[in-house]
């Protein structure tokens, strides 16, 4: 049975695309014809442009296109959606935008104080990994997945919880630069750290942990969440079992596999970046220095 007897709707969640059109529309305009209302605002280069872009797509991806249904139906597709949603689109957006915006964003009276001190290194890392391991013990995560408005509070405050969490490491912002040169290596060796007790329990976990996966109307009730009631109601469905081809438990511990795949991923990735960043700055350093010492400043 196929995915489209669930509607375009379902599928394609129309009004999620219309928003994250609206907010690449209106980063456009602010780096463009609104940017000399920005203090110290500067031209935004095509590969920033394209980051944020880039983190937008995979927004839409991971909440709009038919791997947010097929996530609410295969626990594997879950989890690849909370790796998108957390690990990849929170970098792109932040390194897609501009210092300046930024700035103007974060120095805000009300915001300031909270930014300030989420993104402390130790308490974002605890923050972010303590509220997703706790999202995916069983019993709290039944129960999100089974009510829109806890479901849609949960997964905004892990989002907002990853922001947090990468922005000590990539904000290039200097006056908010709270780890630099190895700390920043640290920091991303402790995240990794930090998030595989969730995945281990996940994938040695010996049955299935998550009744959304396995009980039929605790999976109807959950499927509410993507697809509309109308739609629905005119459908006659046993369970996941209708459309996941892999055993429950084989499902779960792929899950599981995935999200640690991911993660190990995009964090060699950010590894790798951070490292020739420190690179470039140190050897940039030497090169001061050498010149200072072999053409010293003409005696007066």
């Amino acid at each position: 049975m196929g995915f489209d007897i669930f509607g375009f709707r379902a599928l394609w969640s129309p009004y999620y695309l219309s928003i994250m059109v609206l907010i690449l529309i209106g980063y456009f305009v602010i780096i463009g014809p609104w940017r000399h209302k920005f203090n110290n605002s500067t031209p935004v280069s095509t590969k920033q442009k394209l980051l944020f872009i880039s983190g937008i797509i995979s927004l839409y991806i991971s909440k709009g296109s038919p791997v947010d249904l097929l996530g609410h139906i295969m626990f594997s597709a879950h989890m690849t959606q909370m790796a998108i949603l957390y690990l990849v689109v929170p970098p792109l957006l932040i390194l897609g935008i501009p210092n300046w915006l930024w700035k103007a964003i974060i120095e805000r009276p009300f915001i300031y104080p909270m930014i300030k001190f989420f993104t402390k290194p130790i308490l974002a890392l605890i923050v972010f990994n303590g509220l997703f391991s706790v999202y995916h013990v069983p019993l709290v995560f039944d129960f999100v997945k089974t009510n829109a408005f806890y479901h849609a509070c949960m997964t905004s405050l892990i989002f907002i919880a990853a922001l947090m969490m990468w922005l000590p490491l990539l904000n290039t912002i200097p006056e908010w630069r709270t780890l630099t040169g190895i700390k920043k290596i640290g920091y991303i060796f402790a995240d990794g750290v930090l998030l595989t007790p969730a995945c281990a329990l996940i994938i040695f976990a010996p049955e299935p942990l998550y009744l959304t996966y396995s009980e039929p109307q605790a999976w109807i009730n959950a499927l509410q969440l993507c697809v509309p009631a109308d739609m629905l109601s005119g459908l006659t469905l046993t369970g996941p079992d209708m459309f996941n081809i892999l055993p429950l438990i084989d499902d779960q511990q792929l899950g599981g596999v995935l999200m640690k795949i991911i993660q190990e991923i995009v964090y060699g990735s950010i590894l790798a970046y951070v490292f020739f960043q420190w690179a470039n700055k140190e050897r940039q350093k030497d090169e001061i220095v050498f010149k200072e010492d072999y053409n010293p400043e003409p005696v007066k």
